[in-house]
């Protein structure tokens, strides 16, 4: 388990498996909510995930891929693109400037 600070995460990422679609309308709505927190939000390919991330959301299906991609930074997987708790507790966090396990 890894505990991120929130004032270390400069840009999240959302990686996907193919492209456009619910990941990018979750990036959408990331860029949204930490609009105010100064978090710039990507979305991505799971391949693409750039190396100064500091930290990756992904569909859990692709948890073992984008960890092989993302190297050190820590991956949080998630189940669904709308209202996942694990997506809500990320936000949370970085919004309230909270640390929080992933």
């Amino acid at each position: 388990m890894t505990t991120i600070d929130p004032a270390a995460v400069k840009k999240l990422v959302v990686a996907c498996d193919a492209g456009m679609g619910s990941s990018a309308m979750l990036a959408s709505t990331l860029k949204k909510q930490l609009a105010k927190s100064g978090i710039a939000v990507e979305h991505t390919s799971v391949q693409g995930i750039p190396a100064d991330a500091d930290l990756v959301l992904t569909h859990a299906g692709l948890l073992d891929r984008a960890r092989g991609v993302a190297g050190s930074t820590p991956v949080v997987p998630f189940n669904l693109f709308l209202g996942d708790p694990a997506v809500t507790k990320v936000v949370t966090a970085l919004q309230n400037g909270r640390p929080f396990d992933v």
